[in-house]
Order: C-alpha cells, then sequence, then structure tokens
C-alpha cells in the first residue's frame, strides 16, 4: 500500500530530499509509527514530498511530479499557511480567490488522475504574539480549505480546531509549537495521532 504526504515545512521536517522514503522529523515520522504498529501485517511504502516553504501555488506546480506520478493509493495534503505566511513575510499576495483556485486544482487532479483516498489536513495557527494579525487570514483559510476537503476528500482533520481544543487544558500556550506554525515533537506527534485517527480506517478498507 503506497501513502504519499504532500505538503510544505510541517510535512517536510528535515527529510533527506534524496531519499523520499526518508520521513524526516514531522508528523509523518509519528504517523508511520502509529501505523506500522497498527497493521504489522501489511506491506507499506511511505512516501514524504513535503517541501519547507512551499505555497498551494508551488504544490500545484509539481503535484504532477511528486504526487500523481506514485499513483498512491492514500494521499495526504497540508498547505496553505505560506500563502498567509507570504503576506505578511515576504510581500507575496495571494489572494483568497487565487488559494481558492489553487487548492481545487491540486484536489481536482488527485481525483481525475489518481484512484487515491484523500486526506485532507487543515492549516493551524498556535499562540505566537507577533501572529496574533494572522488569525483572521487563518480562519478563512481554514474555512476554504474545509469546504474543499468536504466536495473532494475521503476525510478533513480539522487541527486548528483540534489544537484549539487541546491548548484549553495546556497551561504552556507554546506547549506544541514555538512559533504558532512549527510544531515541536509534541506538535509534531499530536499530527501524527490525529492523522492516524483519520487514516486508520481507510486503510482497513482498502486492505
Amino acid at each position: 500500500m503506497k501513502i504519499v504526504f504532500l505538503g510544505d515545512s510541517i510535512t517536510d521536517a528535515g527529510r533527506d530530499r534524496r531519499n523520499y522514503h526518508n520521513m524526516g522529523s514531522g508528523y509523518p515520522k509519528f504517523a508511520v509509527e502509529h501505523i506500522q504498529n497498527a497493521f504489522p501485517d501489511v506491506d507499506f511504502e511511505f512516501i514524504n514530498m513535503g517541501i519547507s516553504g512551499n505555497r498551494t501555488c508551488q504544490l500545484f506546480d509539481r503535484l504532477y511530479a511528486d504526487g500523481i506520478s506514485f499513483q498512491p493509493d492514500i494521499v495526504s495534503v497540508l498547505i496553505g499557511i505560506n500563502d498567509v505566511w507570504g503576506r505578511h513575510k515576504h510581500l507575496i499576495e495571494t489572494s483568497n480567490e487565487q488559494i481558492t483556485a489553487n487548492y481545487r486544482a491540486i484536489m481536482e487532479n488527485l481525483r481525475r488522475r489518481t484512484n487515491a483516498r484523500i486526506i485532507v489536513l487543515s492549516p493551524f495557527l498556535l499562540d505566537a504574539e507577533d501572529k496574533e494579525p494572522w488569525r483572521g487570514e487563518v480562519d478563512h483559510l481554514v474555512s476554504i480549505i474545509h469546504a474543499l476537503a468536504d466536495e473532494y476528500a475521503d476525510v478533513y482533520v480539522p487541527l486548528d480546531e483540534l489544537f484549539a481544543e487541546a491548548l484549553k487544558t495546556q497551561p504552556e500556550p507554546q506547549y506544541y509549537s514555538p512559533d504558532g506554525v512549527h510544531p515541536n515533537d509534541n506538535g509534531r506527534a499530536f499530527i501524527g495521532e490525529h492523522y492516524f485517527k483519520a487514516i486508520e480506517p481507510i486503510i482497513r478498507d482498502v486492505i
């Protein structure tokens, strides 16, 4: 069973790009551990194609080479926060209409050109004083992606909501991320756990 992870730095997480089977230190590593422990008799091929800094347009540009060409059984997509980051840090203005068009094109091509089950994970923004002004934009981004996931994906993982709920009982505001965007090991494990909850029934259905 071939499982492909697509995304930005949250997926990349320092992976060895010379070897796409290398999971890096991010949530794919934690997800793979859960999957292998739960399904020790299934022959999996895990492929990490996260690239740090990618926006939705860049993922679309490389979608054939890094996603469709593998013809995965399951593919996950976690992308979008850099479209907001780019507005604030690099003066790259990507409108919500452009983000919607880019993301829809990604979903449509995965649906039309593969037989993969699709998992969509929402972008998220955690506590970080310097990024508080981003909150409204991230909320809008999440609403766009949620709507497209309802239209195209097999399962949607609402990471922004899940983190917000978890932080209600976590006294340390930076427990999951030092900068509000890039998860630390606590955050990576958290995403990996919820990714596994989403993918487990899909794997059982596929096998």
